[in-house]
């Protein structure tokens, strides 16, 4: 991802050339800052030792690998309603991984559909995930207007994905008696670090405090888990500036102007041109460069429905496959997020039209 992200950047430059002031301007700094911070969280509770544990009674109380998979997806779709999506995933991720010592269990697949999941239940809330937020405001509806008006898109996307689990995950016990004796050292100094941390950051976040937050995390770190300023994954704030940088360029090139008012005369409308922007620029630039011309509902459908299919699609997919790091995963993450893309778009497309009748 880093090596393509460069050579478009590269490409951009030639086309377009600008200074770097100006690409800096392109980057949206505050996402970045707090995706430091959240990455900065979840390593101190992946240190602390815990999750092991936690995971351990997981899967003492979840024996069967269906209903670890049904456990997984429903509490990252909750989760991502919530708390946001990319806050979902640095918490299910590493609990996730923290199985793979415990017993035999499709890491990679459970992972892809804690992705696909937190993107479903992410689209059922204004607060979800960046789009929904900002089409929130810009409609200027009350928060559980916005919550009903999306209820059917996120409860649909969610039972879909269920539906997909039957074929993905075996009714297979799962055996911990390889595991049972295992000791992991547990730390209590990191785990409340982030425990305590996780919601004072993201009030100091939703204050607009988000340069003196990050500051609070990063010395609380250095503090009492050191080792998680050095070993999160700071290639990935990389490819996020590329990403801002390539994708803002992108969207202004009249090509694209004219491939956007082309879409919007497509079957489907405003959804499907959120559908197909987003698996060219991800949902949240595409709902930046649609929201002045579009009815916010339909574009807020497509838009999420868009955060399926590509992996660029949603940044959220980006942050599961790279905190994964699991061999094969991006083959294995199309497998199933395409024919979810497929039938997300059928049922919004299907639902909206019966409403406008």
């Amino acid at each position: 991802m880093l090596l393509s992200m460069s050579i478009l950047w590269v490409v951009l430059c030639w086309l377009e050339p600008q200074s770097l002031s100006e690409m800096a301007d392109r980057v949206h700094w505050t996402t970045l800052v707090v995706l430091t911070g959240l990455m900065l969280l979840s390593r101190s509770l992946e240190l602390s030792g815990y999750l092991t544990l936690w995971g351990r009674q997981l899967l003492a109380l979840l024996r069967g690998e269906r209903r670890l998979a049904v456990g997984l997806i429903l509490f990252s779709g909750l989760l991502s309603a919530i708390v946001t999506n990319d806050v979902a995933l640095f918490i299910v991720v590493p609990l996730t991984l923290s199985l793979a010592g415990m017993a035999t269990l499709p890491i990679e697949r459970l992972i892809v559909f804690e992705a696909l999941a937190v993107n479903a239940g992410s689209s059922l809330s204004p607060i979800g995930n960046p789009q929904n937020l900002y089409l929130w405001q810009l409609s200027g509806i009350r928060f559980g207007d916005f919550l009903w008006v999306m209820l059917p898109l996120g409860v649909g996307l969610m039972l879909l994905l269920l539906l997909f689990v039957p074929l993905a995950f075996p009714k297979a016990s799962i055996h911990l008696e390889a595991v049972s004796a295992m000791t992991a050292e547990r730390r209590k100094a990191p785990l409340w670090a982030a425990l305590i941390g996780y919601p004072l950051f993201l009030v100091a976040v939703d204050m607009g405090w988000v340069l003196s937050a990050l500051a609070g995390v990063l010395l609380s770190m250095l503090w009492v888990a050191r080792r998680a300023v050095f070993s999160i994954d700071w290639l990935l704030l990389i490819v996020f500036v590329l990403m801002f940088v390539n994708l803002s360029v992108i969207g202004e090139l009249s090509v694209v102007q004219q491939f956007i008012h082309s879409m919007r005369q497509w079957p489907g409308g405003d959804v499907s041109a959120g559908v197909l922007l987003s698996q060219v620029v991800s949902n949240v630039p595409a709902t930046l460069l649609l929201a002045q011309q579009s009815e916010w509902q339909p574009l807020a459908w497509g838009v999420s429905v868009g955060g399926f299919g590509l992996a660029v699609g949603s940044m959220a997919n980006l942050i599961a496959l790279r905190l994964a790091r699991q061999p094969g995963i991006w083959k294995e993450f199309h497998c199933w997020s395409l024919p979810m893309l497929g039938l997300g778009w059928l049922f919004a497309a299907v639902w909206l039209s019966a409403l406008a009748r």
